[in-house]
């Protein structure tokens, strides 16, 4: 299974992965969330496949 996020707006393309597991694809947001903030990226959706599982998800620090 591959897992991912997607962003609103879009997640830049240097910053997309593809995860095998949903722990992996958190562990990834929590340390990469400042960098996807400053790429303008304001909320998140997590997928399994096409699978929504959570989202969005906003990154607002407040």
């Amino acid at each position: 299974m591959a897992w991912r996020w997607v962003g609103e707006p879009p997640i830049p393309a240097d910053l997309e992965q593809r995860w095998h597991s949903q722990g992996d694809a958190e562990t990834w947001l929590g340390e990469f969330y400042p960098e996807l903030r400053e790429a303008g990226v304001r909320a998140v959706r997590l997928y399994e496949e096409d699978r929504l599982v959570y989202g969005p998800m906003s990154l607002d620090p407040k």
